[in-house]
């Protein structure tokens, strides 16, 4: 991961936006939709700034300034020059995604934007908000937090009662908190790498990097594979397979030579 992706609240927050034109525009546009308030020149309390000049000196020099004043500063169509960069954008509020790709390519991450805008519902923020609604009901229901999550991962996976990509699932969170639905028990899924590549992961060995609790590993493994699971999943440096797993699921993952 080249940037660490953050979604800053900028609601009646201070923006300085240097520069005119279409580019400028576009940034203005997009502080707008945020909340943001558009200032053209450093002023006290500011929180981030963009520059949008066509001169290369210029953009340069507007940027050292603002950087000067302990601003992050994205200046456009320069991600040498960034402090940030500005992802695509699919918005389903309060479902918020974003596609970056370090400044590398800007009609890569559109792409990959039309794609995804075209398997999400236009409902999919309406279930954000009625599962928000239900956080009080929901640890009510599964005071473990462990047990929570996974009553909640089980009910968004594909084909579950919440499938984010079903337009009707909004429409079942009430009666999904009234079913019995039981705590899973402790399972264990194997997986042995057949290369120390990441990109060369089955889809299932992905699915349950991105599900498991905990991950039992072999010295072998490589960080670049564990870094595909969860980051609040527990790992486990062992020589072997855990004999009494924990609750919910474990991974135990060998290496490509073991």
């Amino acid at each position: 991961m080249q940037q660490l992706p953050v979604f800053l609240n900028l609601a009646g927050r201070t923006v300085v936006l240097v520069g005119e034109g279409e580019a400028a525009e576009a940034k203005a546009r997009l502080v707008t939709r945020a909340g943001g308030r558009i200032v053209p020149a450093w002023e006290e309390g500011a929180a981030i700034a963009f520059v949008a000049l066509a001169d290369d000196e210029a953009a340069r020099a507007a940027a050292v300034e603002l950087r000067a004043r302990g601003l992050l500063v994205n200046v456009v169509d320069r991600p040498e020059l960034c402090d940030f960069t500005t992802p695509a954008i699919v918005d389903r509020a309060p479902v918020t995604i974003a596609i970056g790709t370090g400044g590398a390519s800007a009609g890569l991450a559109k792409a990959v934007r039309q794609r995804i805008e075209a398997l999400l519902p236009s409902r999919l923020g309406a279930l954000a908000s009625a599962l928000h609604a239900a956080r009080d009901t929901m640890r009510a229901r599964w005071p473990a937090a462990a047990d929570r999550r996974r009553a909640i991962d089980a009910a968004l996976a594909a084909g579950g009662a919440l499938d984010p990509l079903d337009p009707g699932a909004v429409d079942r969170v009430g009666r999904w908190l009234a079913e019995e639905i039981g705590t899973a028990a402790s399972r264990l899924e194997i997986i042995r790498l057949t290369s120390n590549d990441p990109d060369d992961l089955t889809l299932r060995a992905a699915r349950l990097l991105g599900e498991a609790d905990h991950i039992f590993h072999s010295p072998a493994v490589p960080a670049a594979v564990l870094d595909r699971a969860r980051a609040d999943a527990v790992r486990h440096r062992a020589d072997a397979p855990p004999g009494d797993p924990p609750p919910g699921l474990s991974l135990w993952i060998s290496g490509s030579g073991s």
